[in-house]
């Protein structure tokens, strides 16, 4: 069966590409127009890209959307994670986390990374969330990983996400949760 990925992320294409390949699907990249993004959760977000992919292919389609919500900020970055500093550079949007968490202590930084993957069919829409908890660290420490892994610590571990082998944190993050859960959906 093909299903089409809501993103023009050809890297993103080929990594979910290899994980639903055994399962019988073929996956496929979404060339068509960029949606507006103006939903006001992950949900929302995922389902409006899995939407218009699927209304411009008419194959099933896969979206996903993730961030980072800190417990102090009121769950922000959320659904602007990725542009949190006013632009989309990763350096930028960690500085300004960092600057925003100085003087909050260890026990007051708690943090989850989300994912929510949607599925737009002909037959209905379903979703799935993975939930990654953890805290922010008060520096950057690794080199694995993007994004906000350098200051994310995962809740059992001393590392950062982006001190973890990528093993380690591919098998645990909130996308590989989603993801698993999508998986036992197809399955059943």
């Amino acid at each position: 069966m093909q299903i089409v990925l809501a993103t023009h992320n050809q890297g993103k294409v080929a990594e979910l590409r290899a994980i639903l390949a055994p399962l019988g699907f073929d996956l496929i990249g979404y060339d068509g127009p960029e949606p507006v993004e103006d939903g006001i959760s992950f949900l929302e977000n995922a389902l409006i890209k899995a939407r218009a992919a699927h209304k411009h292919t008419g194959l099933p389609a896969l979206a996903d959307d993730s961030g980072l919500a800190v417990e102090i900020l009121g769950g922000s970055p959320g659904i602007f994670t990725a542009i949190w500093s006013g632009t989309k550079d990763n350096v930028a949007n960690r500085q300004l986390l960092l600057a925003q968490l100085k003087d909050i202590s260890a026990e007051h930084r708690a943090a989850s990374f989300l994912c929510t993957i949607a599925l737009v069919t002909d037959d209905g829409e379903t979703s799935f969330t993975g939930v990654w908890p953890g805290s922010i660290a008060t520096e950057e420490r690794g080199t694995n990983g993007h994004g906000y892994d350098p200051v994310f610590i995962p809740e059992g571990f001393d590392q950062t996400a982006a001190e973890l082998e990528p093993e380690v944190k591919n098998a645990l993050s909130h996308r590989a949760q989603a993801l698993s859960s999508l998986i036992s959906y197809f399955k059943a």
